[in-house]
């Protein structure tokens, strides 16, 4: 808001304790950064500033009201972006938590294609592999690949099924023999992915028989790629998406193991907090992710 603007210059300056720092943040030159501030200054009857050759130093009067503005203003700029979100199915900011081997092969076509669909909206989008609480606030929505929830708090969406292969070296094969069974698996060998730092269990299935392998906790990671790289070293045995292991696969840095075995899918989904009903901005996304999804054949699952 417009009146709002000599409040915005002012704590940008106080912050930044520079006139032209301030310039540069805003987009102004310094001469109107200067004129707002003197005529806020002149509007409340209080010197806010002490300018000298070298610094910007705040009066008393400057310090209480940049103590008590600036959580003003920022609560006004959050709940104005709420119902901006709120209102909005086109327009607004979106934030967005996306794990990292994923995200880095997914989301650069998908977010261009969305950019240039919806050149308004604006992006938030953090990769971690460590577990995302989506209901603390930080983001508008999660992308997740997961077993089945168990939150029941949430709101969780299945866009598909993403299929797991358990690979190794040929050096670490021919070193310690192929596995005929999933019972001749050493768990020692087997490398754990966790974002929880518990040692994994794979489950695998053969028609009416089913094995559960706990694997080692000797090395425990969140990133699937590391897992990956230190399987095709020679270091172990891993379980991961299809996804990772498709082109090792293809050019020999790994092999398949276990192959008449099943191992349940992971899923491909959304999660959001417990909304009423998905806000418009989110709901674009999601229509979009799951259209996304739905048409790709460049982004192959499957492993080839």
């Amino acid at each position: 808001m417009q009146d709002l603007k000599p409040l915005r210059v002012f704590l940008e300056v106080a912050a930044l304790r520079s006139f032209a720092g301030a310039a540069r943040r805003l987009k102004m030159t310094p001469a109107s950064v200067t004129r707002i501030v003197a005529a806020l200054e002149s509007d409340l009857g209080q010197q806010l500033l002490v300018r000298t050759t070298r610094q910007v130093a705040l009066t008393s009067a400057g310090a209480l009201i940049a103590a008590r503005y600036r959580p003003v203003i920022e609560e006004f700029d959050r709940v104005t972006s709420e119902i901006a979100r709120a209102t909005r199915p086109d327009r607004g900011k979106l934030s967005i938590a996306a794990p990292m081997s994923l995200g880095m092969r997914l989301l650069p076509p998908l977010v261009t294609q969305f950019r240039h669909r919806y050149p308004h909206i604006a992006l938030d989008i953090q990769m971690t592999d460590a577990f995302v609480d989506i209901n603390d606030g930080a983001c508008d929505l999660a992308i997740r690949i997961s077993g089945p929830p168990t939150d029941k708090s949430t709101i969780w969406r299945k866009l598909c099924e993403i299929p797991r292969v358990t690979i190794a070296s040929p050096t670490l094969i021919e070193r310690i023999g192929r596995p005929r069974t999933p019972d001749d698996l050493d768990p020692a060998q087997c490398l754990s992915y966790s974002a929880r730092r518990q040692p994994e269990t794979w489950t695998y299935r053969k028609g009416p028989l089913q094995r559960h392998i706990h694997a080692g906790d000797q090395i425990i990671s969140n990133n699937g790629e590391f897992l990956y790289s230190l399987a095709a070293a020679g270091g172990g045995i891993v379980t991961l998406p299809g996804f990772l292991t498709r082109d090792g696969i293809e050019r020999g840095e790994v092999a398949p193991l276990l192959t008449d075995w099943e191992i349940p899918p992971l899923y491909l989904m959304l999660y959001y907090p417990p909304y009423d009903a998905l806000p418009p901005l989110v709901a674009t996304f999601t229509n979009f992710f799951e259209e996304y999804i739905r048409d790709i054949d460049g982004f192959d699952f499957m492993p080839r």
